[in-house]
């Protein structure tokens, strides 16, 4: 195994899930001197592009990016206007893609069949109604949800010739009460978790909710052990932080190289200064044995 990647566990219990209604502290199986011997060697830095597929600005924007080695992975959005161009270019040039679960914004690739378009704007309806409708079960939408989800896996196996091995969501909607509780994702992919927030950043019933979602997830995905978005940039601390979590746990930031001030950021010299000598990952790793 590469000795500067960190390879994924996958989380066990409660004590394994850094807590969102504390501070950013490790886990407690990574607290200095608790760390499980031979199981992690460093941190690990993934930045991974939202959006791939979405349309043609988005892509090039994306894949330049990727050109210069500043972003590790991407999440493909399926039935949408590049997502044909966007596949074949990830295939033939071997970049890491996984599944951008699309619940909420209209397909708009030309070939979507009209019940799929009907089904994904019932549920888009619903979750948009309210911003609290995510936490929500909706029975009366179960089997909408369920053909949903099943026809992007289906569209990016067709896309990509393999299953999703990576799966987040649009306006991360992944993590809506419908997908979660009806376990709508595969068993054992790599799932993204909520944001990381520090003490003071949310309500401590935000930061309760997210941490027993985080716990629910753990119990049949891989998970990276923080989550960031990559802006804003300011306060520069808050780009410090990400980093040192970094050093010593395998944290993903979220980016959309489509936003001018991201796709600046990764494609000019301050991504390397803020890196510094932080493992970037050059893949998404998949499963706990992977590497980058």
């Amino acid at each position: 195994m590469n000795q500067g990647a960190k390879p994924f566990k996958m989380l066990q219990e409660d004590r394994s899930v850094p807590s969102l209604a504390g501070d950013l502290r490790a886990p407690a199986s990574e607290e200095p001197g608790r760390r499980n011997s031979g199981m992690y060697q460093t941190g690990l830095l993934i930045i991974n592009a939202d959006d791939w597929g979405r349309d043609n600005d988005t892509t090039d924007r994306t894949l330049e990016c990727v050109g210069c080695g500043s972003v590790s992975s991407v999440s493909a959005m399926v039935f949408t206007e590049d997502s044909e161009r966007a596949a074949a270019i990830a295939r033939e040039r071997g970049i890491d893609a996984g599944l951008h679960l699309n619940l909420t914004t209209k397909f708009s690739a030309a070939h979507t069949p009209g019940q799929l378009v009907e089904r994904q704007q019932e549920i888009a309806a619903f979750l948009l109604r309210r911003r609290l409708n995510q936490v929500v079960f909706h029975p009366g939408l179960v089997r909408s949800f369920e053909y949903v989800v099943a026809a992007q896996l289906e569209e990016y196996r067709r896309l990509y010739g393999k299953d999703a091995a990576r799966v987040d969501g649009h306006h991360h909607m992944h993590l809506c009460a419908n997908v979660l509780l009806q376990e709508l994702l595969p068993r054992g992919i790599v799932v993204r978790r909520n944001f990381s927030f520090q003490r003071g950043e949310k309500s401590l019933v935000n930061r309760l909710y997210r941490q027993a979602v985080d716990r629910r997830l753990a119990r049949r995905y891989h998970l990276a052990d923080y989550l960031f978005s990559l802006s804003p940039f300011e306060p520069q601390d808050r780009l410090d932080r990400i980093r040192s979590l970094a050093a010593r746990f395998m944290v993903e930031v979220e980016t959309h190289p489509i936003n001018a001030d991201e796709h600046r950021f990764l494609t000019g010299s301050e991504v390397l200064l803020w890196a510094g000598d932080i493992l970037v990952a050059r893949r998404y790793p998949a499963s706990p044995s992977s590497s980058n």
